[in-house]
């Protein structure tokens, strides 16, 4: 569904001098995913309310200052900084009421103040709010101002100190959340344009698998991955067109492959690139386009296709991912969600990574980079500690749903023992 990228994959892989596909690193995959897919240009305007989630197409800038006066923060009283004493406590007169949406119309002179609520625009005279709290003896002509509760400045909102006139509110490229919903209501904008929503196709590849609601034979297993998927593309905000299983049968996936890349902006599939695979479902993939076949160096997740496939004049982004139920999501995690919301026009920051004490010793091999599931956990003093779920297999999906995060081990590290420091990925808020 895109244009043609400038450069072909198999041109920028060939400027790389240590490309190796058969031993690729997890950084370098993500690198080359990273600059050769290409966002989508298609815009659509939204009422505000059905924007969340959306990817914001253009800067919006403010046409207001928010807040509009110099107001309020507190409930108090309003006053003349000047009438400060440098000791003793302060008594003003009280000479009216500022509320929110109401201002006070009057003069205030030296000795005087006015009672004050939180958004009401500040006298202009006052440059300081004493919260009523701090105040003694309060009644309705006057109120003490005790020696050393209040300073210049305090409890005042600056006009434009939110949002000023004609600077850029929101940029091009945000993912709106609630708060961002509010923050264009603050700004009178009741309609905002968005990126339309990615279109991704995805199916399973395998004679053994079963959809849900089929008999299931001897030997045959139950398809999760579309369900894991689909969850993961619902959070990224994807129109997703659910293709089923395709049979390992060269005209049904060649069929599946041409209607997915005639109907979506991506192809996402599982199954079909491991080394014992049939030939014709890489075969396919490379008679339809420009993909690249990798064995990266990383567990679970060895086997990827990647590329750019094209059918009747039209495009669609591949990313064929292996079989095994953890391999997919933690693929799709690493590789495909970055790109996909680079697709969507989305500026989102990369994968955040905190520090955790690990429980237990862990295995691991140097040279390359694992992804184990973990429990994470505060302990005592307030540090984090992490402890793997157990077994690690790849095919072991009920590790995601115990886990809460995943411990990334890299490249570069080997065995871990007990009470070292690792890196995980929090869960919350990605699946």
């Amino acid at each position: 569904m895109n244009s043609l990228t400038p450069a072909s994959l198999q041109e920028l892989v060939s400027c790389l001098s240590d490309y190796d596909p058969q031993a690729l690193p997890v950084a370098q995959a993500q690198k080359i995913i990273q600059e050769f897919v290409t966002p989508i240009h298609a815009v659509e305007k939204l009422a505000l309310r059905q924007a969340l989630g959306r990817v914001l197409a253009e800067d919006i800038i403010s046409a207001i200052n928010v807040p509009a006066h110099d107001n309020s923060a507190m409930d108090g009283y309003a006053l003349r900084s000047s009438c400060l004493p440098a000791s003793g406590d302060l008594i003003l007169k009280i000479i009216g009421t500022a509320y929110a949406g109401r201002a006070f119309a009057g003069t205030v002179a030296l000795g005087e103040c006015v009672r004050i609520m939180t958004g009401a625009v500040m006298p202009e005279q006052c440059d300081t709010v004493i919260p009523q709290e701090l105040t003694a003896n309060a009644s309705e002509s006057q109120v003490t101002i005790p020696f050393g509760k209040v300073k210049k400045g305090d409890n005042r909102r600056f006009k434009g100190e939110d949002l000023a006139l004609g600077k850029i509110a929101l940029s091009k490229g945000k993912i709106l959340r609630p708060a961002e919903l509010g923050l264009l209501a603050s700004l009178g904008v009741a309609e905002v344009p968005v990126q339309r929503r990615l279109r991704v196709a995805f199916f399973s590849t395998g004679d053994e698998l079963r959809s849900l609601g089929d008999p299931l034979e001897e030997g045959c297993v139950y398809d999760s991955n579309r369900y894991t998927l689909y969850g993961m593309l619902e959070r990224l905000g994807c129109e997703m067109l659910d293709m089923g299983v395709i049979k390992d049968d060269p005209v049904s996936l060649k069929a599946a492959f041409q209607s997915a890349c005639e109907n979506a902006d991506a192809i996402i599939t599982s199954g079909g690139v491991s080394v014992g695979a049939a030939d014709y479902t890489k075969q396919i993939m490379s008679e339809l386009g420009d993909v690249a076949f990798w064995t990266i160096g990383m567990r679970p997740g060895r086997p990827m296709a990647f590329g750019k496939i094209h059918s009747n004049g039209s495009s669609a982004y591949l990313f064929g991912l292996p079989g095994n139920p953890v391999a997919v999501m933690v693929t799709f995690y690493f590789f495909a969600r970055n790109a996909l919301l680079h697709m969507m026009g989305a500026t989102s920051p990369v994968l955040t990574l905190v520090p955790a004490k690990s429980l237990a010793p862990i295995r691991k091999r140097a040279g390359r980079t694992e992804y184990q599931r973990g429990i994470l956990s505060i302990a005592s003093d307030g540090s984090l500690q992490v402890a793997i779920t157990g077994s690690q297999g790849s095919g072991i999906l009920r590790s995601m749903s115990e886990a809460n995060c995943m411990v990334v081990l890299h490249d570069d590290q080997g065995n871990i023992a007990a009470g070292d420091k690792v890196e995980v990925l929090l869960f919350e808020g990605l699946i």
